[in-house]
């Protein structure tokens, strides 16, 4: 197999370590590198080399006979079968998310599309967002023909900041959608303060964030609707496919009836809807690998807060700030905010490169925010939001899109290593990571030659 098994006995040796490093305050200050070797970038030894962690998306003997299972019946579709791959994953997601409800859709895009159109938000209406996030984001809002209204961030977090969110509600506004970028949970303790003061409906952007847990609510349940992509590169995974979930049953059947094109459950076409149906096969791969799903989650935060206590005392490299009540994270990224004082003033870039060549997979993730993207001007220069949206309105828009602390994080700050994969590595490469982090730290006076 591609995948290693992860077992419970390896999980519990994970989550011992976690917990004998800490009593042992081993994580109070931060490795440092021995090696006196040069920089692996100007011909130095690297620290490593290969692949860290498992190989990506995850694939065992389950997954293959569920999906051959699938193929040889001849159900291929959700609507052939009450009892099919969708609706079966659908019953077995809502459990182990701690939803009563769940509705399967083709991507993560179409379930904050599905989220948007059921809650009959349109044209002339205002959905805040973060402009740090997937395009898809913006495209489930554009969809509508609704105006994604982008405001700045919490420069640690990379989270929307709930004072700028409050600055730019007006008459318009209908929904504010958080993103829980890294899957790592925003400030909804705010973000509900809000909505509930402005009586505004909250979509949660938890497409990177399953079994992530907030003041004893999990990820996607604490808003009206939340919403959950199972793309190739996240913790589950079935090439494509995503999920609404919720516990008010006639927004959920709202949700079922935008997704299957309009027709609800008794059939009926009663309103506008695309098809967004989830198939069978990607139902299949993802009832064949979500029994392991939650212990794979465990690992990946238990190796994500040994990083955290290992370069809790370094200054160049500041871990993704938590929230008060955060108690888990899915850590589809590490994320990091890189301090160049503590790097002889070395640029993101010259550290990246220099970090790369000792073997170890960090990058600056999202390029650009959002508001800086050609879809701005494409839209204002639309028939239908110049009919919706006043002149004025849209000249305000095109000036808000003035973000700088979205700005610092992507052009200078930001930091991070994929997790759903590498994340499952040994705790030896983590320790690798550390010491390539040290080691650069070390030699930080060559970068400048980089």
């Amino acid at each position: 197999m591609k995948n290693q098994e992860f077992s419970r006995r390896k999980f519990i040796k994970t989550a011992a370590l976690t917990t004998v490093t800490a009593a042992a305050g081993l994580g109070s200050a931060p490795a440092i590198s021995s090696s006196k070797e040069g920089l692996a970038v100007l011909g130095g030894k690297a620290v490593r080399q290969g692949r860290i962690g498992p190989s990506w998306p995850y694939i065992d003997d389950k997954v293959i006979e569920s999906v051959m299972k699938t193929t040889k019946s001849g159900i291929w579709s959700r609507i052939q079968s009450a009892s099919g791959t969708v609706p079966t994953f659908e019953q077995h997601f809502a459990k182990v998310i701690g939803s009563q409800y769940c509705v399967g859709t083709g991507s993560g895009t179409q379930a904050l599309s599905t989220c948007v159109e059921a809650l009959n938000i349109g044209p002339g209406d205002e959905v805040i967002t973060s402009p740090y996030t997937d395009f898809g984001t913006i495209s489930a809002i554009l969809t509508s023909r609704a105006l994604p209204v982008l405001v700045d961030l919490d420069p640690d977090s990379y989270q929307l900041d709930p004072d700028e969110v409050e600055k730019h509600i007006n008459a318009n506004t209908k929904a504010i959608m958080p993103v829980h970028i890294m899957g790592v949970p925003a400030n909804m303790e705010r973000i509900m303060a809000i909505a509930k003061k402005h009586n505004l409906k909250v979509i949660e952007d938890s497409c990177q964030a399953p079994f992530a847990r907030y003041q004893g609510k999990a990820i996607g349940l604490i808003g009206d609707l939340g919403c959950f992509s199972f793309q190739a590169s996240k913790a589950i995974a079935c090439g494509e496919g995503g999920a609404v979930v919720g516990n008010d049953e006639n927004l959920l059947n709202e949700c079922f009836t935008v997704q299957n094109r309009g027709a609800n459950k008794q059939g009926k076409n009663e309103r506008i809807g695309p098809k967004y149906r989830m198939n069978e096969f990607e139902g299949a791969v993802l009832l064949g690998q979500l029994e392991g799903a939650k212990e794979r989650f465990e690992i990946r935060n238990a190796n994500a807060n040994y990083l955290t206590s290992k370069l809790k005392d370094f200054p160049g490299l500041r871990p993704q700030k938590h929230y008060p009540g955060t108690e888990s994270g899915s850590y589809y990224h590490y994320a990091m905010s890189y301090n160049k004082e503590h790097f002889n003033g070395a640029e993101r870039s010259q550290f990246l490169k220099a970090i790369a060549a000792e073997g170890v997979p960090f990058g600056s993730y999202i390029k650009n925010g959002l508001h800086r993207e050609p879809w701005v001007d494409t839209i204002l220069a639309k028939k239908e939001y110049k009919t919706f949206f006043s002149p004025k309105r849209l000249k305000e828009y095109k000036e808000s899109m003035n973000l700088k602390n979205c700005d610092l994080i992507t052009d200078q700050t930001m930091v991070s290593m994929w997790g759903s994969g590498t994340l499952l590595a040994e705790r030896s490469e983590l320790d690798k990571i550390v010491d390539a982090i040290h080691k650069v730290h070390e030699n930080r006076d060559q970068l400048s030659k980089i």
